[in-house]
């Protein structure tokens, strides 16, 4: 995956987080679905991408 894409998931993760402790804080239940919501898909597109590496031969170790 190129640096640019790790760069925005890492800004997506550190976002999400701090979105995740507000609606914990808050206890916002739609805040806590979202998040939820959230992660799902950022676990299928950084799943995507890997599978995009592999195929590619470029994966990281």
């Amino acid at each position: 995956m190129p640096l640019h894409q790790d760069a925005e998931h890492d800004n997506d993760h550190i976002a999400g987080a701090a979105k995740e402790a507000m609606g914990k804080i808050t206890g916002d239940t739609k805040t806590r679905v979202e998040v939820a919501a959230e992660k799902t898909a950022g676990k299928v597109q950084s799943n995507a991408g890997d599978v995009k590496d592999t195929l590619r031969g470029t994966t990281k170790k």
